[in-house]
């Protein structure tokens, strides 16, 4: 499985002064992936303005010993080195860093939160817990997540609670499906700031393969409902993964810009409509998505897809919103 395209195709920048915060990306080698700094430096200073980018957990660098709780903290100290490493100058790579915690601890889960700000002071800024299930064997990925209804498990919801304490955000990564149980574990922890990632995977293989149009429909409700708890926020992207079933993968050229905001424009719209752009950010998801594009091309179709909007909302949708929630302005 690769990282991306074998070659790229050539595109101007658009609007290339519109200050850019990336609020999800990876640094990985493993699972076939493989993208590290010079990766990621290269694909933020192609041309568009990143000022910023938030690192998102990919189970990297675990600790190998000692309390297993605690395992995840090797992958935040070691962010942190990568970050504290790098020149001044140029896009802040790694400003924040949004860890994982098994919240299923519960009120134990207040060490693994200590830890990880101990880790990285100035970078922690939040947690992500995998809950994402399907039953398709097609679909599922067992390395995200073996547990099938986290969302409702009580114990997962305190250690949740929890977070709100700390005055972290969780991020959440499920699918379309799940949007329902994702609605009730937002009114069970009002008080927590809960960004859904991904516009909630719309899935479009396995046995969703065909079935766009009814996805999409079902989807939109869940989403109508879910923009009415305004401790929800959402991140614009990752729509270029394998499994929503575009099969841009499969191409040998990659997919362009116009292509891709065609395809992704009336999904993206339908959040920003119903969320607000105060509570949506557009992300890379890299380098899951490079899979089927480029950081230069994905980036120019979020342009075109917020073309009509204003300066303030597009200032919200990429960048405002990112450094509000992950407090990036705090940070050194």
């Amino acid at each position: 499985m690769g990282t991306g395209p074998a070659q790229d195709l050539l595109e101007d920048i658009l609007l290339p002064d519109l200050p850019i915060i990336d609020p999800h990306h990876h640094l990985l080698d493993h699972s076939g992936f493989k993208y590290e700094i010079p990766d990621l430096t290269a694909d933020t200073t192609a041309g568009h303005n990143i000022v910023a980018t938030v690192y998102l957990e990919c189970g990297e660098h675990y600790r190998r010993d000692g309390d297993p709780a605690l395992a995840p903290v090797g992958e935040t100290e070691a962010v942190n080195r990568i970050a504290e490493s790098l020149p001044r100058g140029g896009p802040k790579l790694c400003a924040g860093i949004v860890s994982r915690a098994k919240l299923s601890l519960g009120d134990a889960v207040d060490k693994v939160l200590n830890a990880h700000r101990e880790a990285a002071p100035h970078r922690f800024c939040g947690i992500r817990d995998m809950t994402a299930w399907d039953s398709d064997p097609g679909i599922h990925l067992p390395q995200i997540n073996l547990e099938p209804h986290l969302l409702t498990d009580p114990q997962f919801r305190r250690g949740a609670s929890r977070l709100a304490k700390h005055g972290l955000p969780f991020d959440a990564f499920v699918y379309h499906h799940q949007l329902p149980d994702f609605i009730g574990f937002a009114d069970a922890v009002p008080d927590l700031t809960i960004i859904l990632n991904h516009i909630g995977a719309p899935l479009g293989i396995g046995r969703y393969a065909g079935r766009r149009t009814e996805v999409f429909e079902e989807w939109r409700q869940s989403m109508t409902e879910l923009a009415k708890r305004p401790n929800v926020l959402v991140k614009l992207g990752g729509f270029a993964m394998v499994i929503n079933g575009f099969g841009w993968h499969e191409r040998e050229t990659p997919v362009g810009s116009a292509e891709l905001a065609a395809a992704t424009r009336d999904w993206y719209l339908t959040v920003i409509d119903r969320f607000g752009p105060n509570r949506c950010m557009f992300e890379s998801n890299f380098p899951v998505d490079r899979m089927s594009c480029s950081y230069v091309a994905l980036w120019n179709s979020f342009k075109r897809i917020a073309a009509d909007l204003s300066a303030p909302d597009k200032a919200a949708l990429f960048h405002d919103t990112a450094a509000r929630v992950y407090r990036l302005g705090d940070r050194k």
